[in-house]
C-alpha cells in the first residue's frame, strides 16, 4: 500500500471509532455494569442499530472470502436460506425471548425445562464453537483477504512461515495479521459492551456494503458484463451432488429440502451471537423492524456480493480458490479506494469478533460463572478474563484453519457437530410439554454422536468401507443432509428416553401462548 492507501485506511479506521464513542456517550444512563448493561445494552437499540449489528456480525471475511473462494452462484443458497432463519426469528422466536425477559437464549431453556443443567451444556457447546471455528475462522479469512489486496509482507522481519516444518506451519504475514485484528476487535468488546459493538456495527455495515456493491460492478465491467466462457455448473444454481471433474458440490440443490432451513433457523434464531442484538431493543416491535430490515438486506443485497465476484474472478485468473475475493478486489478498485475497502474488510473482521467475544462473555457469566460459582460482582472485569482467554486461543488455532481448502465448507461442515443438536434442545422445550431436562441432554449428546459418526465418517474404524457397499453409499451422502438426520435423531431420542428412561409422555404444545416449565426436571 501507498501512504494514501495508508492514510485512508487508517483515518476511516478513526473515524468508525470515534463515531462509536459518541454514540455510547450519548447512551441514556442505565444500570452501569450490570448483564442488561453490558450484554443487552440496557434495552437501548433502536432498530437501524439491530439491522446494522446483525448485518455485519454475520457478513464477515468467512462469507466475501470463502463463498466467493468457491467461485459458484451455488453458494446463494446460503443468503437466500437466511431470510428464512431471519422471519423465524421475528415471528417466533423473538417474542419468546422477551416474553422471558431472557439475557441469554439459554436461558429460555431453563425457564422452560426449570433445570440450569440443560442452560449449562448448550452454552458450554455454543463456546466451543465459537472459540474452536468461528474466531480462528474470522481471523485466518480477514487476514488472508488484506494479504491479497494489501501486498503486507511482513517476512523481511519474521521470515516467511512461521513454525516451519511442524504441523502448524503459518503464513508469518497472515499470522501477525490475525494477531492485530484480534487485539483490536477484543478492545471494542472488552470496553464498551454490546452498545460499542452493534454502532461500530451499523457504521461499518453502511461503508463495506456500499463497496462491496461497488466491487460488483466494477467486476462486470471488467467483464464487459460477459459471462461466456464460465463452466455452466459454476453458473447453475440447481445441481447435483458432483461437479463435472467429480469433486463433491458445496450444496447440493437438494439439501433445501432437509437440512438447509434447520441451519438457518439454528444460526438466525438461537445463536447468541446474532440474537443478542436483537434482545437489545425496548421492545418487541423494535426488534422486529431492525430484524426485518437485515432480512431486506440480505436477499436484495447479500447474494450478489458474495458470489458473483468470485464467478467473474474464474473468467479472469481461473480456479484460484478462497484467494480469489482478494485477487479482484486488488486488481479492480482504483488505488484511491483500495485503502477504504482495506478499512471497511478490517471492520467487518473487528466487528464479527468482537459481536462473538461478547456474546461468548454473555454465555460464560450469565450461564455457567452465575449458576456454578457465584453472582459477578463486576460483569466488565470477569469479561474481559473471559475474553483475553478466548482472544489468545483463537490466536492460536489460525494455522489450523490456513491449512483447509475451503474456509466456509469446513467452518459449516464443524459446526454441524453442535447446531443440530443444540437446535434439538429448543425444538424440545418449545414444542412438546411434559419432557425431562435430562432427556432433552441425553438428545443433545446424542446428537453429536451421530453427526460425527455419519459426517466423518468414523464407521469406517470398525470395518465398514468407504469404497464399497454400505460406507460407500454412506460417504457419498452430503453433510447438509447429515444434519437432518442429526437433529430427527436428537429429537427423537429426546421424546424416546422421556418416556423409557423417565416414565413421561410427552405432548405437543405448538400453537399454545403459554410456555410453562415441565415439573420436576
Amino acid at each position: 500500500m501507498n501512504m494514501l492507501q495508508i492514510g485512508i485506511f487508517v483515518g476511516i479506521t478513526a473515524l468508525i471509532g470515534f463515531l462509536t464513542y459518541l454514540g455510547c456517550r450519548n447512551a441514556p444512563s442505565g444500570d452501569r455494569g450490570s448483564d442488561k448493561d453490558y450484554f443487552l445494552a440496557n434495552g437501548g437499540l433502536s432498530w437501524y442499530f439491530v439491522a446494522g449489528s446483525i448485518t455485519l456480525t454475520n457478513l464477515s471475511t468467512d462469507q466475501l472470502v470463502g463463498m466467493n473462494g468457491n467461485q459458484m452462484l451455488l453458494l446463494a443458497w446460503w443468503e437466500l436460506a437466511a431470510v428464512v432463519g431471519l422471519l423465524i426469528l421475528a415471528f417466533v422466536f423473538i417474542p419468546i425471548y422477551y416474553r422471558n425477559n431472557c439475557t441469554t437464549t439459554t436461558e429460555l431453556l431453563q425457564r422452560k425445562f426449570d433445570n440450569k443443567h440443560i442452560r449449562a451444556l448448550i452454552s458450554l457447546l455454543f463456546l466451543l464453537g465459537n472459540l474452536f471455528i468461528f474466531l480462528p475462522a474470522i481471523l485466518y479469512g480477514g487476514s488472508l483477504f488484506l494479504k491479497s489486496t494489501t501486498g503486507a509482507d511482513f517476512s523481511p522481519l519474521f521470515g516467511e512461515r512461521l513454525f516451519e516444518g511442524s504441523a502448524i506451519e503459518v503464513d508469518s504475514t497472515i499470522f501477525v495479521m490475525s494477531i492485530a485484528f484480534a487485539i483490536v476487535g477484543a478492545l471494542y468488546a472488552i470496553l464498551g459492551g454490546l452498545r460499542a459493538v452493534a454502532i461500530s456495527d451499523t457504521y461499518s455495515g453502511v461503508l463495506i456494503l456500499s463497496l462491496a456493491l461497488l466491487v460488483v460492478f466494477l467486476a462486470l465491467q471488467a467483464i464487459n458484463w460477459d459471462f461466456s466462457g464460465i463452466p455452466a455448473e459454476r453458473m447453475d444454481m440447481f445441481i447435483g451432488s458432483t461437479l463435472e471433474d467429480g469433486s463433491e458440490t458445496p450444496i447440493p440443490w437438494h439439501t433445501l429440502l432437509t437440512g438447509m432451513i434447520f441451519i438457518q433457523i439454528f444460526y438466525w434464531s438461537t445463536n447468541q451471537t446474532i440474537t443478542q442484538r436483537a434482545m437489545a431493543s425496548p421492545t418487541v416491535e423494535e426488534a422486529r423492524k431492525g430484524i426485518l430490515a437485515a432480512a431486506g438486506i440480505r436477499l436484495l443485497i447479500v447474494p450478489v456480493i458474495v458470489v458473483l465476484p468470485g464467478v467473474i474472478a474464474y473468467k479472469l485468473y481461473g480456479d484460484i480458490g478462497d484467494a480469489a475475493y482478494g485477487q479482484i478486489v486488488g486488481d479492480i478498485l482504483p488505488p484511491v479506494l483500495s485503502g477504504a475497502f482495506a478499512a471497511a474488510l478490517a471492520a467487518a473482521v473487528l466487528t464479527t469478533f468482537n459481536s462473538i467475544l461478547n456474546a461468548s462473555a454473555a454465555l460464560y457469566v450469565c450461564d455457567l460463572h452465575e449458576s456454578y460459582i457465584e453472582e459477578a460482582r463486576d460483569v466488565p472485569k470477569l469479561s474481559f478474563y473471559v475474553s483475553v482467554a478466548m482472544t489468545v486461543l483463537a490466536i492460536a488455532l489460525v494455522p489450523v484453519f490456513a491449512s483447509q481448502e475451503s474456509i466456509i465448507n469446513t467452518v459449516q461442515q464443524l459446526y454441524g457437530l453442535l447446531s443440530m443438536p443444540i437446535l434439538s434442545a429448543f425444538v424440545v422445550g418449545l414444542a412438546f410439554r411434559n419432557v425431562s431436562a435430562w432427556a432433552a441432554i441425553i438428545g443433545v449428546v446424542t446428537g453429536v454422536l451421530v453427526y460425527a459418526v455419519f459426517s466423518y465418517h468414523l464407521y469406517q474404524y470398525v470395518g465398514i468401507s468407504l469404497d464399497e457397499g454400505l460406507g460407500a453409499s454412506l460417504s457419498s451422502v452430503h453433510y447438509i443432509h447429515y444434519m437432518f438426520v442429526t437433529l430427527i435423531a436428537s429429537i427423537a431420542t429426546a421424546l424416546l428416553a422421556n418416556l423409557v428412561i423417565f416414565g413421561r409422555k410427552a405432548s405437543l404444545t405448538l400453537g399454545q401462548p403459554a410456555m410453562e416449565p415441565a415439573s420436576g426436571s
